[in-house]
């Protein structure tokens, strides 16, 4: 991991500075603040605000945090912990959480304090995991308050690596094509 402030805001808050892979993609009005570590092949996109100010925030390889999400986390509480390979869609709200791997958060989604989203589980555009909710693997979850609506198919299963690598793929175009300051 290497410090940096390539795009988008990079802030160091008390003590901490955020840890950034060298191959992450940030857009340039996407915010990064305080003790946040960011996994190689990730990617932060535009108006996205990760906030590691009260607690610490780890996000792991090749995951995406899409358009206008917000991640933080709670004081004294949970920080908020997001695995590999996994899709964080458009206005999502992730606050204080864990996220497992390959699982997918739909646009407009809200993921509450002390929840858990299993590896390979995904949570429907629009739904509310309350606090303390854990969403089991393999599982679909919508609604608000969020319930179980069925179990994933296999081709859905194989779609959530492929968000996650077709991400990863757009970063890398982005950087490539200088769309990240240097």
């Amino acid at each position: 991991m290497t410090e940096r402030g390539p795009g988008g805001l990079i802030l160091g808050y008390a003590d901490q500075r955020p840890r950034i892979a060298a191959d992450v993609y940030v857009a340039p009005n996407a915010a990064v603040i305080g003790d946040v570590e960011i996994g190689a092949g990730s990617s932060v996109w535009f108006a996205a605000t990760i906030r590691g100010d009260v607690n610490y925030i780890r996000i792991g390889a090749r995951s995406n945090v899409q358009d206008g999400t917000t991640i933080h986390v709670t004081t004294g509480g949970h920080p908020t912990l997001v695995g590999d390979d996994v899709t964080i869609g458009h206005n999502a709200i992730i606050h204080a959480c864990t996220l497992g791997d390959r699982c997918l958060i739909g646009m407009g989604a809200c993921v509450m304090d002390g929840a858990v989203v299993e590896a390979e589980a995904m949570v429907a555009a629009g739904a509310l995991v309350t606090p303390g909710k854990r969403v089991p693997a393999r599982q679909l979850w919508g609604g608000s308050p969020a319930r179980f609506m069925r179990d994933l198919r296999p081709e859905e299963l194989a779609e959530l690596g492929e968000s996650a690598r077709h991400y990863a793929d757009l970063a890398q175009a982005y950087r490539s094509h200088g769309q990240q300051p240097r």
